[in-house]
């Protein structure tokens, strides 16, 4: 079905041309790789100037719908793309630092997400896609391993999980939901007093978490991870809640 470009109102240019890209991809005429036609022949289809296309593209591309290549041959232009992951953890990462969102919240919402994960993963989970959770246990417990890299495995172990539970929204979740709160994982992380005995308590409880849903053992697997996220967050991270004055809450790991 050829996509048919509409030109759009001066008012809010840049908003008017997401709207009219938006209704393509609604009706089916634009699909995960398809090109958009270059900017010199888009702006004026549009009716609007090349500097508000562009503004346009560029909200596309952060909200990982569309990817742009530059330069010139049969790769360069923009290309309309399904990158929800790192979209949604940059979208929740700067929400979270601005207070959108609380630490409690963002607990709340990994616990219910982690439980439905790891019980549909016992039940579904292909055993390619444990096998990399394998992998990446098996990086996090060599000796030496430092906070960042083992933030980014253990971010990644608790992904992959949620990958191979076969639910791609759970997983897409899942990533914004751990992603949004890297940086202040990484940083009480980095502030233990002991780092072996931390992370050899972490690396027991996953490889525990992967031998059950290896085992198929849902309901036990689903127990374990919220004790493990409610079990060291209080450990690691304490910020006051609003809805509690002056008591503490806690974050997670």
């Amino acid at each position: 079905m050829p996509v048919e470009w509409q030109p759009v109102r001066q008012s809010r240019t840049h908003e008017l041309v997401l709207q009219s890209i938006e209704e393509q991809v609604f009706a089916g005429k634009l699909r995960a790789g398809d090109r958009l036609p270059p900017e010199r022949e888009l702006a004026p289809v549009f009716g609007v100037s090349r500097s508000a296309l562009r503004e346009a593209l560029r909200v596309l591309e952060t909200i990982g719908v569309l990817v742009a290549q530059p330069g010139r041959g049969p790769d360069a232009g923009a290309r309309i793309v399904r990158n929800p992951d790192d979209a949604l953890g940059r979208l929740l990462r700067l929400h979270f630092a601005l207070g959108s969102y609380g630490l409690h919240d963002v607990l709340e919402a990994r616990v219910a997400l982690e439980r439905s994960s790891f019980a549909a993963a016992a039940r579904h989970a292909e055993p390619a896609d444990l096998d990399e959770a394998d992998a990446l246990l098996a990086r996090m417990v060599r000796p030496g391993v430092r906070p960042e890299e083992f933030n980014d495995l253990d971010t990644r172990f608790h992904v992959q999980i949620a990958h191979s539970s076969g639910n791609a929204l759970t997983s897409t979740l899942t990533s914004a939901v751990r992603e949004s709160v890297r940086p202040l994982i990484l940083r009480a992380l980095e502030e233990v007093d002991d780092w072996a005995a931390t992370t050899a308590g972490l690396n027991a409880q996953h490889t525990e978490l992967l031998e059950l849903v290896r085992a198929g053992r849902g309901e036990e697997a689903a127990d374990l991870v919220e004790a493990h996220i409610r079990g060291f967050h209080g450990t690691l991270v304490d910020e006051p809640h609003p809805e509690d004055g002056d008591e503490g809450r806690t974050g997670e790991h």
